[in-house]
């Protein structure tokens, strides 16, 4: 739920969001290695996997830590303590400004600070440690960030040096440390994300493309100009989404029956940030499991079942039950219940600095109002007041 600073009303925009599955496929063809392909949620419990965290080095001084039910085999449910933690983070963005062109004797310069709600958790699979945050902005932004760190999963050579490889032999990674090679390897996490935007489960998928048009001889001294066209997505083939540079293109999803003052559907706009896509076969048998990263979007109809990009049973499975399976239906998605489904990846090619322990590496996506709101929600918010604020000056020369 999103607060409206004008009104003061609550309103909708996902009822549900979290990381349905990680697909883990090592790049060593090898006999010891080629099984290693992981589905770090429906084979381990991404849930299950994770840590209490760490006062003061998880998460800052103002933190404040939720306990996490769990349930054993048999059924029986357990608390553990310090399992997500919440807190306001303030990292010097700026969250809006302007400054006029200097008038004599005056100074009309306004700026406010964004400030951030952030909920944390991290999950330790096996090797890899993957920190999960959840970041709501002042502005109604939510930034959905993960985190990789950990131990690389590595395998034993008997080089020392690069100067002993023969040209011809490929590592399958590289040499990090003597007798020691990271195998390449990717990460792909699958988020589910049931909207509900505004007043109602029932929304629509719009892609707009950027579209470049030439002017006509002498309307213009302009060449071209970019328009925006929107396609409503009628069917879930239609929403299948492979991002692409040189197709430019917005991702929103509204609700066709609210609109703003002015007439706009009002809604949300799924960006993503720096990202990966698979790069195997779709005959591999390793990608026919993770078959849901072959796009970057899906959206479905919400059925209480497809919660699992991988299917509910991943162990040993043979990609027959998998988001993309299901999404072959084509079923109407226009003005329904809908879930969308967004992939985020990263290809990791292993270096010096990763070893023994890798610094962490993050990618995000968010979604962000486009027409929710009348105007800019935070127009209205305070600036920061502080008055013992330290004033640095320039050293004397």
């Amino acid at each position: 739920m999103i607060r409206d600073s004008d009104t003061g009303e609550m309103r909708s925009v996902l009822y549900k969001g979290f990381a349905s599955e990680l697909f883990v496929p090592y790049m060593d063809p090898s006999d010891a290695w080629y099984f290693k392909t992981y589905m770090d949620a429906g084979e381990y419990g991404f849930g299950l996997q994770s840590m209490p965290l760490d006062p003061l080095n998880d998460c800052p001084r103002n933190a404040h830590y939720m306990d996490a039910v769990f349930n054993a085999a048999d059924g029986t449910p357990y608390v553990r303590s310090n399992m997500i933690c919440v807190f306001e983070s303030y990292t010097g963005d700026v969250a809006w400004r302007h400054s006029e062109c200097p008038i004599t004797g005056m100074d009309i310069r306004e700026v406010r600070p964004k400030v951030t709600l952030v909920a944390r958790m991290v999950a330790s699979v096996a090797n890899y440690d993957y920190i999960v945050d959840w970041e709501f902005q002042s502005d109604g932004l939510i930034r959905v960030k993960v985190g990789l760190s950990g131990i690389l999963m590595v395998k034993g050579t008997p080089y020392v040096n690069m100067n002993q490889v023969n040209q011809e032999e490929y590592l399958y990674g590289t040499l990090l440390s003597e007798n020691v090679i990271g195998v390449i390897h990717d990460h792909y996490v699958t988020f589910y994300l049931d909207m509900d935007i505004m007043d109602g489960s029932n929304n629509s998928f719009v892609k707009v493309n950027l579209k470049r048009e030439r002017t006509s001889p002498g309307y213009s001294p302009r060449r071209s100009y970019i328009k925006a066209v929107r396609n409503v997505a009628k069917t879930e083939k239609d929403a299948q989404i492979k991002l692409n540079l040189h197709d430019p293109s917005e991702f929103h999803v509204i609700n066709p029956n609210n609109r703003t003052r002015v007439g706009n559907p009002v809604g949300y706009k799924i960006v993503p940030a720096g990202t990966a896509a698979s790069l195997l076969d779709h005959d591999d048998p390793p990608q026919m499991r993770g078959a849901f990263t072959n796009n970057q979007i899906w959206v479905t109809p919400y059925n209480q079942s497809e919660q699992f990009a991988g299917g509910v049973y991943a162990y040993q499975s043979h990609g027959d039950d998998t988001l993309a399976v299901w999404s072959e239906r084509d079923r109407e998605i226009e003005n329904k219940d809908i879930v969308v489904w967004y992939t985020l990846g990263f290809h990791h090619v292993p270096c010096q600095e990763d070893f023994p322990i890798m610094p962490t590496v993050t990618s995000s996506f968010d979604l962000k109002p486009v027409n929710f709101f009348e105007s800019n929600p935070i127009l209205g918010f305070p600036p920061n007041q502080e008055k013992d604020l330290p004033v640095c000056k320039a050293a004397a020369a």
